[in-house]
């Protein structure tokens, strides 16, 4: 019943008319008719957009752990690598990153014959395995100084009793110092998540066929500006919502 006197309030229903007059001045004043020729490709470009980054988060925040974790504690042999490189991730734009890894590499495989031949060379000719790359190292980059302040924000005293009782070193790792180290960061990756979702459009000045690149194509084949932007962001707005409903989910968890 609270719930429901808040959303009654007088500036909240004038905000819920104000966005349905536009959805309902949007259906009717633009054009939608191009959606059933693109809608196979849209959807395509859709799960290409959300595969990449669920995989380079994932494996982003795989890298993330053993870079926070060196900053934090680790041998300076270690630990200046490691901040070395998450300076040098953060210092520079993702999209020169980008262009690096795929005009770098991408241009240097071809003149190794043995690379040509093995059978990874028909995905090292693709340029989506040097966007996850990408955008898997730079998450890395931002989230290992992130996971640097979380484990060494973890109260020792915990981990010095764990040390007392004889808990191995990985099992006190496992248990105690990565769980709160996570849950003290939850926040932050949630929205460092939805960073990297709107960096995903990046990807397609490398041919990547993704959400916005389809977008990109509608405009140029119908001359339609503004529906394929607005429908875009929609679509960004719906996936960064999902995150951020997730996320406090396990912030509550």
């Amino acid at each position: 019943m609270t719930g429901l006197k808040e959303l009654m309030q007088p500036h909240r229903i004038v905000m819920m008319l104000v966005f349905a007059g536009i959805v309902v001045w949007c259906a009717f004043a633009l054009r939608w008719d191009w959606i059933p020729k693109y809608a196979p490709l849209a959807l395509e470009g859709l799960w290409t957009t959300i595969w990449i980054l669920v995989v380079s988060t994932f494996l982003g925040f795989l890298l993330a752990v053993p870079l926070g974790l060196a900053q934090a504690v680790g041998p300076w042999y270690l630990s200046i690598p490691a901040r070395t490189f998450c300076t040098i991730i953060r210092g520079t734009p993702l999209l020169l990153q980008i262009w690096l890894l795929y005009y770098g590499l991408g241009s240097l495989f071809p003149q190794f014959p043995w690379i040509r031949s093995s059978e990874l060379w028909p995905y090292l000719r693709q340029a989506w395995p040097y966007a996850v790359l990408a955008l898997t190292l730079s998450y890395a980059g931002y989230e290992g100084e992130v996971m640097r302040g979380a484990f060494s924000g973890v109260a020792k005293g915990q981990l010095e009793a764990a040390k007392s009782f004889g808990m191995p070193r990985f099992t006190m790792f496992r248990r105690i110092w990565l769980p709160q180290a996570i849950r003290n960061v939850l926040p932050t990756l949630g929205g460092e998540t939805i960073l990297q979702l709107k960096a995903t459009p990046l990807v397609a000045t490398i041919t990547v066929m993704e959400i916005y690149a389809v977008s990109s194509r509608v405009r140029s084949d119908t001359f339609i500006v503004y529906e394929p932007l607005l429908l875009l962001a929609l679509v960004y707005m719906a996936i960064a919502g999902v995150i951020a409903f997730a996320f406090r989910r396990f912030e509550k968890g």
